[in-house]
């Protein structure tokens, strides 16, 4: 008897203390939960086989051994009924006989119009630069300041988000080491590091009060530990920082909830946790506040749609037939629409090829997600195509920005070099990525948007406007070998061509002459198509 307790008594300590550190969810659904369950009776069954070879060795009582080691192995056979389980109820509650409740993980709307829904692009708000991007200017802005260099980094989390109507990127510092922890504890850190997607701004925001919930931190401060003791029962997701309108920082945590165990992943709710005072609330996703940005993670909402597309006419079909079974392509990118963040990524059929189907729009927060039917190039295919037009440079694409170019959904890429610096853009369009346009980055987005659109002479011009204009200024510039026409008619309205539009007629235009014209509205000045 007292050597069972002793038994017992060990395995509690071990569970307290493997429940420090590996910090399972008290919660029948969560495969961390029965790890930690096997664990702790495996502990108790190699406890329990120790004492009986002991025994074995004083007491040569054979029925009181047989007796003994028959109880012990009662442990053992707990162990494997818990993992037959796990397997049986996975079995059942797999997509072999839930294929329509996998499908039906996300709602998709596609009966949208991709002019309607995304804007037509607006260069003065659209983010160019990519998390690489963000982070080496982040990293400069760090380093430009010895005195916290040295006790602290910059975290890799860069989430992107709308701050007060800019497109921006943030990110907390970490304590450096284990040392630096316990020298600054008691300060915490105190700032964090923004970076404008748009024009690259960064700079590093102080706080008042030092921020002592993070990853980085040991102990009770924690920011895993923190969460899970103040939430036990509670399945923790991804975790991203962001800041509110009022710049105060903020852990967004998502909460989950599985089918079976580990299956049919949901977030159910998010915590907004304050790493300054360690203040915690737990939210409803319909209840999230309008400044939370990243409700849903990327990869769970595109496992959710391969889901949708996989098993929507049923399990068998998913694996034979296969008819009208999709997936999304290899990556994803983030637009910036009606002050939420968006996921974009293209769709393609399940057998890989060079094209899309199309491609779908999900709102991080509310996961509204709309699918457009724009068969076009995959996202990879665009990329080789850009970098195959300056492949004597060897430049690397990032992965595509999808935007709305004179109501045509069109590929915008950044061309960096070995030290991972824009050198290019580069635009494809969507439907065939064999037209790609490339400019040199320092003359400007702009103008690398004017010459694409004067050499894709497939542009859509259905929604173009007629006008007859006549001229009362004109002037010419020549950029990469094209020259391009800027012209003021008598409204001293502004107009831009290449001439390319009309080779013809263009380079004999003087003040005066009056013209009939097609053109579209692009910002502040109107594109010339065509010239009659």
């Amino acid at each position: 008897m007292k050597r069972n307790l002793i038994s017992i008594l060990i395995t509690i300590v071990t569970g307290l203390v493997l429940y420090y550190f590996m910090l399972p969810p008290i919660n029948i659904t969560s495969l961390l939960f029965w790890v930690y369950i096997i664990i702790l009776l495996s502990v108790y069954f190699v406890i329990s086989c120790f004492d009986f070879l002991q025994t074995k060795i004083i007491n040569r009582r054979q029925f009181n051994l047989v007796n003994k080691f028959n109880k012990s192995l009662i442990v053992l056979y707990g162990i494997f009924t818990i993992i037959g389980l796990i397997i049986i109820i996975n079995i059942i509650c797999s997509p072999l006989f839930n294929s329509k409740s996998y499908a039906n993980r996300i709602t998709v709307d596609d009966t949208k119009k991709f002019e309607e829904d995304v804007p037509l692009v607006d260069f003065k708000a659209i983010p160019l630069l990519d998390k690489e991007s963000s982070q080496k200017l982040g990293d400069r802005t760090m380093g430009t300041m010895p005195d916290l260099v040295s006790q602290f980094y910059v975290s890799d989390l860069y989430t992107q988000i709308n701050y007060q109507e800019e497109i921006i990127r943030v990110t907390p510092l970490e304590y450096a080491d284990m040392i630096k922890y316990f020298t600054n504890r008691q300060e915490g850190i105190k700032g964090y590091i923004t970076v404008n997607s748009v024009n690259g701004e960064s700079k590093l925001v102080k706080l008042d009060k030092g921020m002592r919930y993070m990853p980085s931190a040991m102990f009770l401060e924690n920011l895993d530990r923190k969460l899970r003791f103040t939430y036990p029962t509670k399945i923790l997701g991804t975790k991203s920082f962001e800041i509110d309108n009022e710049g105060n920082p903020y852990w967004i945590v998502q909460t989950l909830s599985y089918t079976g165990i580990n299956l049919k992943e949901e977030v159910n709710g998010v915590i907004i946790l304050d790493p300054i005072t360690g203040d915690s609330k737990w939210y409803k996703v319909e209840d999230v506040p309008n400044w939370v940005d990243h409700v849903y993670d990327a990869n769970l909402i595109i496992e959710q749609f391969n889901n949708y597309g996989e098993y929507k006419n049923g399990f068998f079909n998913s694996l034979f037939g296969q008819k009208g079974v999709v997936n999304t392509t290899a990556g994803y990118n983030y637009l910036a629409m009606h002050d939420d963040i968006y996921l974009y990524t293209g769709v393609t059929s399940v057998i890989a090829d060079e094209s899309n189907l199309g491609f779908i729009l999900t709102n991080m927060r509310t996961k509204e997600t709309h699918y457009y039917n724009i068969p076009g190039a995959e996202e990879f295919s665009a990329m080789a195509s850009s970098e195959g037009a300056e492949q004597d440079k060897k430049y690397k694409a990032t992965f595509p920005l999808l935007i709305n170019l004179n109501n045509k959904p069109t590929y915008l890429m950044s061309l960096k070099d070995n030290a991972g610096l824009v050198k290019m853009y580069a635009l494809v369009d969507v439907s065939n990525y064999q037209k790609v346009v490339t400019s040199d980055a320092s003359l400007g987005i702009e103008e690398a948007v004017r010459r694409y659109l004067n050499e894709n002479t497939t542009i859509d011009s259905s929604n173009a406007t007629t006008k007859q204009i006549q001229i009362t200024e004109i002037n010419s510039a020549v950029i990469d070998g094209i020259t391009y026409y800027y012209l003021v008619d008598s409204e001293n309205n502004h107009y831009t061509t290449s001439v390319k539009t009309n080779k013809n007629r263009l380079p004999f235009l003087k003040v005066g002459d009056t013209i009939n014209i097609n053109y579209y509205e692009q910002q502040d000045i109107r594109v010339i198509t065509k010239i009659n």
